[in-house]
C-alpha cells in the first residue's frame, strides 16, 4: 500500500500488464490474463493465477485475454482488470484515488483511445492520461525525447508492433503494425500443425520460440523436443524441432516487421534520418529479444540497431518517467 495521492504508470500490454508507482519504480508484473467461469460469468482469477490455468481447466472455466492486438477487446473485463491491479497497488479506499497514466499502441481510433481513459476511470483512476508506446519506450530506454534530434524506437510487444521517430517530445511520424510477438507463436503452431500434424497450445509455442528460435536461417542451430496431440490418432506425441523450421514458420512476420521499419524511415525527413543513422535503431519490448532480429533489422536497412538494456520493462519504466516529465 502506497502513500495517499499516488501516480501510477500502466503498460496494459496484450500478454503482460506492468505497473509503476511514482518513487517505486515497477512494483507489479503480471500476465494480462482472467479466468472466467463460462456459466456464472464470475471471474475467478486475475493475472499470474489465471494465466496458471490457461490450457488446463475444466470446460465451463475459460482463461481469455481481455486485450487483443494492444487494443480493448473487452471492456468489462479490462476494467475489472485495471481495478484489480490497481486495489494491489492503492487499496481498496477509494478516498486517495491514483493519478494513472496508460501506454497505447500509436495507431489507435479515438474510440479505442476513450474506452482505454475510460476503463481507468472506472477502475478507480482520479485521473487517467494517456502515452503513446513509443514515447514510453524512448523515455525507458534511456533517451532525451526533448532533444531536437531524431531517435528511432522499435517497440515490439505481444500484440502489436510499434515504429516511431522521435523529435522534441512528439512522435514525427510511425506506424503501428498488429504483428509481433503473438504472431510469431500463432506462425510456430500452425507451421508445426501443418508439417509434422501436431496440435500445440500457445505456451509450448512461445517456448519454442524462446529456447530455439532465430530470426535469420543460419543464426544458431539448436534442437528441442516438444510434445503434443498428434491430428491423426488423438495421442500425445513427442517430436524434435530445428531453429530452421521456427526461422521458415515466423520468416513472413519478420519480413512484415523489417517492412514497417523501412516504410517509416521512407518518410522520416533527411535531417532526422540523419540524426537515426548517428543513433541507432533502439527495440525495446519482449517481442524484440527473438533471437538475432535486430542483426535483420541492421543488415535490412544498414543502420546500427541494439536492443535495449531492458526490452521488457522499458515501456513501463518510460510511462514512469512520463509521471515526471508530464508532472502527473
Amino acid at each position: 500500500m502506497f502513500g495517499m495521492s499516488t501516480s501510477v504508470g500502466i503498460d496494459l500490454g496484450t500478454v503482460n500488464v506492468l505497473v509503476y508507482v511514482k518513487g517505486k519504480g515497477i512494483v507489479i508484473r503480471e500476465p494480462s490474463v482472467v479466468a472466467i467461469d463460462r456459466n456464472s460469468e464470475e471471474i475467478l482469477a486475475i493475472g499470474e493465477a489465471a494465466r496458471e490455468m490457461i490450457g488446463r481447466t475444466p470446460g465451463n472455466i475459460i482463461a481469455i485475454r481481455p486485450l487483443r492486438e494492444g487494443v480493448i477487446d473487452d471492456f468489462d473485463i479490462t476494467e475489472a482488470m485495471i481495478r484489480y491491479f490497481l486495489n494491489k497497488v492503492v487499496g481498496q479506499s477509494f478516498i486517495f484515488r491514483p493519478k494513472v497514466m496508460v501506454c497505447i499502441p500509436t495507431d489507435i481510433t479515438i474510440v479505442e483511445r476513450r474506452a482505454v481513459q475510460a476503463a481507468a476511470e472506472q477502475a478507480g483512476a482520479k485521473l487517467a492520461e494517456l502515452i503513446e508506446e513509443p514515447i514510453a519506450a524512448a523515455l525507458g530506454a534511456g533517451i532525451d525525447i526533448s532533444e531536437p534530434v531524431g531517435s528511432m524506437v522499435v517497440d515490439i510487444g505481444g500484440g502489436t508492433c510499434d515504429v516511431a521517430v522521435i523529435s522534441l517530445g512528439g512522435i514525427v511520424n510511425g506506424e503501428s503494425l498488429r504483428v509481433a510477438g503473438n504472431k510469431f507463436d500463432a506462425d510456430i503452431g500452425t507451421y508445426i500443425k501443418k508439417k509434422h500434424n501436431l496440435m500445440i497450445g500457445e505456451r509450448t509455442a512461445e517456448n519454442i520460440k524462446m529456447t530455439i528460435g532465430a530470426a535469420y536461417s543460419g543464426a544458431r542451430n539448436l534442437t528441442m523436443e516438444i510434445r503434443g496431440r498428434d491430428m491423426l490418432s488423438g495421442m500425445p506425441k513427442n517430436i524434435t524441432v530445428e531453429t530452421e523450421e521456427v526461422v521458415s514458420a515466423i520468416s513472413g512476420s519478420v519480413k512484415q516487421i523489417v517492412a514497417c521499419i523501412r516504410r517509416v524511415l521512407d518518410v522520416t525527413p533527411p535531417e532526422l534520418s540523419a540524426d537515426i543513422f548517428d543513433r541507432g535503431i533502439i527495440l525495446t519490448g519482449g517481442g524484440s529479444m527473438l533471437y538475432g532480429l535486430e542483426e535483420v533489422i541492421r543488415r535490412e536497412t544498414h543502420i546500427p540497431t541494439v536492443l535495449a538494456d531492458d526490452p521488457l520493462s522499458c515501456v513501463a519504466i518510460g510511462t514512469g518517467k512520463a509521471l515526471e516529465f508530464y508532472n502527473i
